[in-house]
């Protein structure tokens, strides 16, 4: 009943916030339709805030409302909602759906829990890290619903050959430990989490000339914050929930067995496996890479036009391959079919396509040189503060609304504050995606939290406590790892504005 009414005090505020703004604001006099794009804007942060209808359906309202207002050309804001961006997305979903088919995913769970023991600290660092591995190329979604199956029957082991009792709290933090590793694992590259896809597409919205965010730039400076932040998240899960006395009895026979009833390993296992590894290698070596004063030349430069490939090419191109390759010894099958892909999260896009949406509007409309001209007051503060600022906000807001909606509907916002404090809009718009991932205290934050406090085993003030601390050292860690590498991987240096972020 409660969340009825919320929905419905969101739907009405909503609308009454769009026709305040857009009947009786003024923002820039000649130019209406930077208040009719605020008016838009402020509709679609009430609707995604509430969900008063579902997020996707609120990513369509610039369809109709932009052409309407006089905003954006129809064709315009369409196009939008399909680009390289997304293909990178369809294509790591695609490669995770054909891992799903032939059980490839539990195998490797299974394996790398073989190989790292049994005691209370390696249990929750197999755990730890294979949640983690696994996200950084399937969703975090996807992640922690395999390995739940997994963990309850370790679990259930446990507290056979010792007591529930003894059991119980360390259980608790080997549940959490799979949804925060699931997160942060998905921080360390461009597929792992539908946020960190947002931020190329909005850049290049507002600064045609920015240059590109490409798989391998986005790894090396994304990576060594999600491994520090898989460190603090061991640190305190352990010694928050490790067990009060050691306990004896337990083996690695359990994982064997589970191992043993997945049978030898399919040649459709092997070739996803393959085709896997060639994915992730073609997405990492594709564009040059800097080391200082060494550059390795990415392989699109044996092509004509380097430019014209990116890394929805390379999705692309592995996702025709799944369909292509045959599957059995009778080669009736393919690796991957229709019915599978079908299972493509395909309100997701919309909801890429409806953020992607509204920075168009933001860029085309003034809107963002609107709110730069705003914050022209923050030139005097540290940019190290107004960073801190930021990564802050990010994190906590995001454990109450979607983690991509909130993304998409602040990073033009970001870029304009930090054009008007005097850096570069990359200095807090990486950051700032990077703490959207930082969610860890509420279940509503992410769908990993959700999805291990659907177990009945985590009650909220446990998992709050938990992730207030987790994620006051998330801020900390993305803010100085900004600081010691953001020079390096994407030149933004504080207090230097590029040269393309002029038209």
């Amino acid at each position: 009943m409660v969340r009825v009414q919320k929905k419905y005090i969101g739907f009405f505020l909503g609308i009454a916030a769009f026709l305040l703004i857009f009947l009786l604001a003024d923002l820039k006099p000649g130019k209406p339709e930077v208040s009719a794009t605020m008016a838009v804007a402020a509709l679609m942060a009430i609707w995604w805030v509430s969900e008063t209808i579902p997020l996707a359906v609120t990513a369509l309202v610039p369809l109709v409302l932009f052409p309407a207002l006089g905003v954006l050309d129809g064709k315009a804001v369409s196009e939008v909602y399909m680009n390289h961006i997304i293909f990178v997305f369809l294509g790591g979903f695609m490669m995770a759906l054909a891992m799903e088919r032939w059980n490839l995913h539990r195998r490797i769970a299974l394996k790398l829990l073989m190989l790292v023991g049994v005691s209370p600290s390696r249990i929750l660092l197999g755990f730890m890290a294979t949640s983690a591995f696994l996200s950084m190329w399937i969703s975090n979604t996807a992640t922690t619903m395999m390995m739940i199956p997994i963990m309850m029957s370790i679990v259930g082991s446990l507290e056979e050959s010792l007591s529930a009792k003894a059991v119980s709290r360390y259980a608790t933090g080997l549940f959490l430990a799979i949804a925060y590793s699931a997160s942060v694992g998905g921080m360390s590259t461009l597929v792992g989490s539908p946020t960190n896809l947002v931020l190329p597409r909005i850049l290049t919205l507002l600064y045609p000339g920015a240059p590109d965010i490409s798989f391998t730039n986005w790894m090396m400076f994304a990576l060594p914050i999600s491994l520090f932040m898989l460190v603090m998240v061991y640190l305190v899960i352990y010694l928050r929930f490790k067990p009060a006395e050691k306990w004896t009895g337990i083996d690695r026979d359990h994982f064997r067995k589970a191992y043993k009833k997945l049978g030898p390993t399919s040649k459709e296992e092997r070739t996803v496996f393959i085709l896997f590894l060639i994915l992730a290698f073609l997405w990492i070596t594709r564009a040059s890479i800097n080391l200082n004063r060494v550059t390795i030349p990415g392989w699109s430069q044996l092509f004509k036009t380097p430019a014209y490939i990116n890394d929805g090419t390379v999705a692309m191109l592995m996702s025709i391959i799944l369909f292509i390759v045959p599957a059995g010894k009778d080669r009736k099958e393919r690796i991957m079919d229709w019915k599978t892909a079908q299972r493509l999260p395909w309100n997701i896009v919309v909801l890429f396509g409806g953020g992607f949406a509204l920075a168009l509007g933001f860029q085309s409309s003034g809107l963002s040189v609107w709110f730069g001209e705003q914050l022209r007051w923050t030139g005097s503060i540290n940019p190290y503060l107004i960073l801190l600022a930021v990564v802050t906000l990010m994190s906590f807001l995001t454990e109450l609304t979607s983690n991509v909606a909130s993304t998409q509907m602040l990073l033009p916002v970001f870029a304009s504050l930090a054009i008007s404090s005097g850096n570069n809009p990359l200095f807090l718009m990486i950051p700032a995606t990077l703490a959207s991932s930082l969610a860890f205290m509420l279940p509503t934050a992410t769908p990993p939290n959700a999805i291990i406090f659907g177990t009945d085993r985590i009650d909220v003030a446990t998992m709050a406590r938990t992730g207030f601390i987790l994620n006051m050292l998330g801020v900390a860690t993305v803010v100085l790892i900004t600081w010691l590498l953001g020079s390096g991987d994407f030149h933004f240096e504080p207090g230097i504005l590029p040269a393309w972020v002029t038209p």
